[in-house]
């Protein structure tokens, strides 16, 4: 492998073998890996850490790839994903990339494939594949810094308000359904439904 900037990489994939495989290849390259054999656990790691590039097998125990990679983007997270799969059909394919995903490889593949599709994709999110700002009216998100300014005055939100005003943004002008705002807040594990309303409320006194 070519010398470039060690990665630091989530790995969700419940085969134990190929997970041991991409260990071996990557890490010895003094790479970063992350990893989870079931997609709850992914989907934690993927939204608790910060990550060069995420990759994400589709058949997975707990909540599948595809699940995981839409909301992952409804929750913000621009990290790229390249999914895994051993099925091949073109109906998977594009469920797989319309669901946020950057890359698709079919199960088995060759690892110096693999390698080079992932620098390609950090490439892409390091230079201009990804926004990093985001403006809608008068407001501006900025993804990096995760700052909110409105007429240039900076917006002071609590974590839950961000990711709402986020998924509101990054939909707009398109409505957005109370459920799509629930997974973004708290997955599978929605509260008490008067708790989204105060969180509206107090994003609106913002």
């Amino acid at each position: 492998m070519c010398a470039r900037k060690p990665l630091k990489i989530l790995l969700v994939e419940d085969s134990q073998q190929v997970a041991e495989t991409i260990f071996d290849y990557f890490e010895g390259d003094g790479h970063h890996l992350d990893y989870a054999a079931n997609g709850t656990l992914g989907l934690q790691l993927a939204l608790q850490y910060d990550y060069d590039c995420i990759i994400l097998d589709v058949m997975l125990p707990g909540v599948d790839g595809i699940e995981i990679c839409s909301k992952l983007r409804e929750s913000g997270v621009a990290t790229p994903i390249i999914m895994l799969t051993a099925r091949d059909t073109q109906q998977d394919m594009l469920q797989g990339l319309n669901g946020g995903a950057d890359d698709y490889i079919i199960k088995p593949f060759d690892l110096s494939l693999l390698e080079a599709r992932i620098h390609a994709v950090v490439r892409r999110v390091r230079g201009d594949g990804f926004k990093k700002i985001i403006n809608v009216g008068s407001l501006q998100i900025d993804l990096k810094q995760r700052l909110v300014t409105r007429n240039e005055s900076v917006l002071r939100l609590n974590p839950s308000c961000y990711k709402i005003l986020l998924l509101l943004a990054q939909q707009s002008p398109r409505p957005v359904s109370r459920e799509s705002l629930e997974v973004a807040l708290w997955q599978d594990e929605v509260p008490d439904q008067d708790l989204l309303r105060r969180h509206m409320y107090q994003l609106r006194r913002s």
